[in-house]
């Protein structure tokens, strides 16, 4: 019956849902309507389904059809008073604001629709993936939707051919690395999905729609090959106006670039001394490398890691049962998996939990990058070290799971507008996720362990090297050689982990949010606490903090001190 607890504590930290649609309810809920008709695989996620049967027409033209929306968009926000507003639908507003810059920065500034194929190739992979992972509807009308997304991949790709006029070397790099995953992917993981079909005329057209996508896919590989290739751009970097503008829009940060690095630098500084200070209470006979190097070789060969990641999860979910650290909504448990094909390339670890508006499925899965086939023993083992240790799995597990990204997303459904209920903003997300680790560790989750918590240094490490690196690869001139350097000799990260980091920061360059949003949290937490005083407690911040959504932290801020 523990279960039945945490959900009525849940109950009664959940502010109630809104009784009527107001004005401006109305107006935001139009807002969501206009934008998950765009982006219909997004709608899939969400739990949304009435868009199944589409994939995302990112030609010049909706491109810019849907600039002019968000324009439009920005100006009817700009005219609603906030002072006539209620606090939560103020605190929507200001959201849905940064919904719309974000979407104009994606657009207009980084124009990453022109930049990387991999906004197309992920694009086509996903709006397929979407729909056989979650077993929301029959198998057969899934399998129509999944026809009519493969219908219309190249279409998707012809346009991605006029789109991309301004593509850097490694972009292209990293989308034909994924490449051949990408047609495994359909050609073996989608059919397999519906095998079960007995259909023949069914089966037919998926097979029809499959082989008609994988050539599209294919034939893009080599456009990308034979003709991007000789008209890409070594230089990667977005540069420092482009940088500030997607931090301030994504994130809501406006602090000047050197400022936002030196925050950054420090947070690094500080965990390196408390990483060699923790390598000497386990021996302090060896330098801190070595220390970390043992840790690191206690690993598990990769056939069993799926399962030796499985294994984490109960314990850490009745943890934080019996310490009282977070109400989880829900007893389902993950199921661990290996990451999909479109998701290796960059992503060691990720949790995938039902949309907010999902009735049905509640399959949440924890996606587990394996080592590539391809690659050598060395190559391998050295994945395996730097990525998934022992210590470091319970590190991910966290993270990902209890009490990271699965339970912050349980606790999405419950969320009052639906505002909250469908933006995600990454330092509040990730931020929450990293956050996790730390505090889980200080809450004695590894029993204080020197050991365990090294592991976490080295995750803490991990995330302030992105935060480095995404900078000076992108405003300060650092290359993709320094950038690997940085995260293998200053991150203290195996060479496949930092090859895998810095390549993802070439796409990713604002990944300084995990540790950004981690140290944001932190002084809310010792704020919130002073304010509160005999009657603060760990769960009744952490409720308090999930009840508000992954809204920009500055928000969350607002509404727990009761800032303006």
């Amino acid at each position: 019956m523990r279960h039945l607890a945490v959900v009525v504590a849940l109950v009664a930290a959940t502010p109630a849902l809104a009784a009527e649609s107001t004005p401006f309810v109305k107006l935001a809920d139009q807002f969501w309507d206009e934008q998950l008709a765009f982006d219909p695989s997004t709608a899939t996620y969400q739990g949304v389904h009435t868009y199944d049967d589409r994939v995302q027409d990112l030609s010049a033209a909706s491109v810019d059809k849907r600039v002019a929306q968000l324009r439009a968009w920005a100006e009817r926000f700009a005219a609603v008073d906030a002072t006539r507003l209620s606090r939560d639908e103020a605190i929507d507003l200001a959201t849905v604001k940064q919904q719309v810059k974000s979407g104009l920065v994606f657009f207009t500034v980084t124009r990453d629709w022109r930049r990387r194929p991999r906004v197309y190739t992920n694009e086509a992979i996903n709006t397929v993936y979407l729909v056989i992972k979650r077993d929301y509807a029959p198998l057969a009308e899934r399998l129509g939707h999944v026809v009519a997304r493969e219908e219309q991949i190249p279409t998707l790709l012809a346009e991605a051919r006029k789109n991309l006029t301004d593509a850097p070397k490694i972009s292209v790099e990293l989308a034909l690395q994924e490449l051949p995953g990408n047609i495994d992917f359909l050609r073996n993981d989608v059919v397999k999905a519906f095998a079960g079909i007995k259909d023949a005329a069914a089966q037919k057209r998926l097979a029809a729609s499959t082989e008609h996508a994988t050539r599209a896919l294919a034939d893009f590989g080599k456009w990308m090959e034979h003709d991007l290739m000789p008209r890409t751009r070594p230089d990667f970097a977005i540069g420092a106006d482009a940088f500030a503008k997607k931090l301030a829009a994504d994130e809501m940060i406006d602090a000047p670039l050197d400022q936002v690095l030196a925050r950054g630098e420090a947070e690094l500084k500080r965990l390196r001394a408390e990483f060699v200070a923790t390598a000497k209470k386990i021996d302090p006979t060896r330098p801190a490398a070595d220390v970390q190097a043992s840790l690191g070789a206690d690993h598990g060969p990769a056939s069993t890691l799926l399962k030796d990641v499985q294994a984490r999860l109960a314990g850490l979910r009745q943890f934080l049962v019996d310490k009282q650290i977070v109400s989880v909504p829900s007893p389902v448990m993950p199921i661990v998996q290996e990451s999909p094909p479109f998701m290796r390339a960059f992503t060691l670890a990720s949790m995938d939990t039902p949309g907010p508006y999902e009735k049905k499925a509640t399959e949440a899965y924890y996606n587990v990058t394996l080592p590539d086939p391809k690659w050598s023993a060395a190559e391998a083992e050295s994945y395996l070290r730097g990525g998934f240790s022992r210590t470091i799995i319970e590190m991910v597990t966290i993270h990902e799971a209890f009490p990271g990204h699965y339970v912050q997303f349980l606790w999405m459904p419950k969320m009052r507008s639906r505002t909250r209920k469908l933006y995600a903003c990454s330092s509040n997300a990730e931020g929450w996720a990293h956050y996790a680790e730390q505090m889980m560790i200080d809450e004695g989750a590894a029993g204080n362990d020197p050991k365990q918590r090294l592991a976490q240094l080295q995750e803490a490490l991990l995330r302030a090297a992105r935060y480095v690196v995404g900078i000076r690869m992108h405003t300060k001139g650092m290359t993709l050689a320094q950038g690997i350097d940085f995260f293998e000799h200053e991150g203290l990260q195996s060479h496949k982990v930092a090859e895998m980091e810095a390549k993802r920061g070439t796409e990713d360059p604002t990944y300084l949010y995990y540790t950004y949003g981690k140290l944001d949290i932190l002084k809310l937490r010792d704020d919130y606490k002073k304010k509160l005083g005999a009657q603060y407690s760990l769960r009744r911040f952490h409720d308090a903090f999930l009840a508000e959504g992954a809204i920009p932290l500055p928000l969350v801020r607002r509404v727990l001190l009761d800032e303006k």
